[in-house]
C-alpha cells in the first residue's frame, strides 16, 4: 500500500495525542515535523528522535528557503495543529492535498485565539472542533469535519482543554483518514452563516475581573480563566488576589447594592456583591483576605 506522506506543523499538548495516533498507523508516513521557532516543543523533538522523523523550526515558512526544503520532502498533505505561523498561498498549496488545519472552535463561529476562554466567558452549553482547509484567510477555509462537546457549569477552562486534546486528535486523525481515502466533505463555511465572527486574543491585564456584571457574568469569567490559565484577578486595599473559582448561586436574591464589597465571610470563603445579586468566593490566594465590608476592585 502507498502510504500518505504528511508534514506535521504542530506544537503542545493539542499535538501529541493526534502525533501518536498518526505514528501508529501504518500506512501513514510523517516526512517530517516542524514546531514553533520561538519555543521548540521539547516532546516533539523527542518523538521526532525517537521515530528517525526530521525535525525542524524556522522563523519564517514562507521564505524562498524554506518552501524549496518543503517541496523536496515530496508530501501528499501538510497538517497545521497548534502551529504559530501563518500559511502563505505558495506553500499551503505544496501539497497535491493541500494543507488542512485543526481548530478548537465551531467554525464560522470562533474563528481566531483563545477560543475555550471565549466560550465559557459567553456562556456557551457547547464548543466545536473543527478540521478545515487552510486558505488565505484566518479559520476560514472549507470544513472537513467537526464535532461539538456540551459545556456544563460543572465545566471550566481546565476541563475543556482536556476535552479538546482528545477532541483535537481524534478530529484530526479522522480527517486525515477521509482524505487518504478520497472521501472528505468540503463544506464552505458561508453556507453556514455568511458571516460568523472572530475572537482576539486575550493579553495580559485582560484578567482584571470587573465587579459591575451579574453573577453569571463573574462565575463564568472565573471559569474561564481559572488555572491553567492566568486566573481572574481582583484588588483588595490595593493587594492583588487571584480567583480560582466561585460558586454561582442562582437562587440568591436580586437586590441593590455596591458590585464588590464583601457581604459575608466564612473560614474558607467570602461572598461578593454583583451587579444583580452575589456570589461565592471559595478559591483564591493572595497576600491579604478580604474581610466583611471590604471593597473589591
Amino acid at each position: 500500500m502507498i502510504k500518505l506522506k504528511i508534514g506535521y506543523f504542530a506544537d503542545g499538548l493539542w499535538s501529541h495525542k493526534a502525533l501518536t495516533m498518526l505514528l501508529l498507523d501504518e500506512t501513514i508516513q510523517l516526512r517530517f515535523i516542524c514546531a514553533r521557532f520561538d519555543l521548540p516543543d521539547p516532546v516533539l523533538r523527542a518523538m521526532a528522535l525517537e521515530n528517525g522523523i526530521d525535525f525542524l523550526t524556522n522563523p519564517k515558512i514562507n521564505s524562498a528557503e524554506f518552501i524549496e526544503r518543503m517541496v523536496g520532502y515530496n508530501c501528499d498533505l501538510f497538517v497545521s495543529m497548534s502551529f504559530n505561523q501563518i500559511f502563505r498561498k505558495e506553500l499551503m498549496n505544496i501539497p497535491p492535498l493541500k494543507t488542512i488545519n485543526c481548530h478548537a472552535g465551531k467554525l464560522p463561529f470562533y474563528r481566531g485565539r483563545n477560543i475555550l476562554n471565549w466560550v465559557l466567558i459567553n456562556d456557551e452549553k457547547e464548543f466545536g472542533i473543527t478540521v478545515h482547509y487552510v486558505d488565505e484567510g484566518i479559520d476560514t477555509g472549507n470544513i472537513i469535519q467537526q464535532s461539538c462537546y456540551p459545556i456544563t457549569d460543572a465545566d471550566d477552562y481546565a476541563t475543556l482543554l482536556e476535552r479538546a486534546y482528545d477532541g483535537c486528535a481524534v478530529n484530526l486523525y479522522d480527517a486525515i483518514k477521509s482524505i487518504q481515502a478520497n472521501r472528505a466533505r468540503s463544506i464552505v463555511q458561508k453556507d453556514i452563516h455568511p458571516f460568523g465572527f472572530y475572537c482576539t486574543t486575550r493579553k495580559a491585564g485582560d484578567e482584571h475581573l470587573v465587579w459591575n456584571q451579574r453573577s453569571r457574568e463573574v462565575f463564568n469569567f472565573v471559569r474561564a480563566l481559572c488555572r491553567p490559565g492566568p486566573e481572574a484577578r481582583t484588588f483588595c486595599n490595593d493587594q492583588e488576589i487571584k480567583i480560582n473559582k466561585v460558586i454561582f448561586l442562582p437562587d440568591a436574591p436580586d437586590y441593590k447594592g455596591i458590585p464588590g464589597a464583601v457581604v459575608a465571610v466564612e473560614s474558607n470563603a467570602f461572598f461578593v456583591k454583583t451587579a444583580d445579586s452575589y456570589i461565592k468566593v471559595i478559591d483564591w490566594s493572595g497576600s491579604v483576605r478580604p474581610r466583611m465590608g471590604d471593597r473589591l476592585t
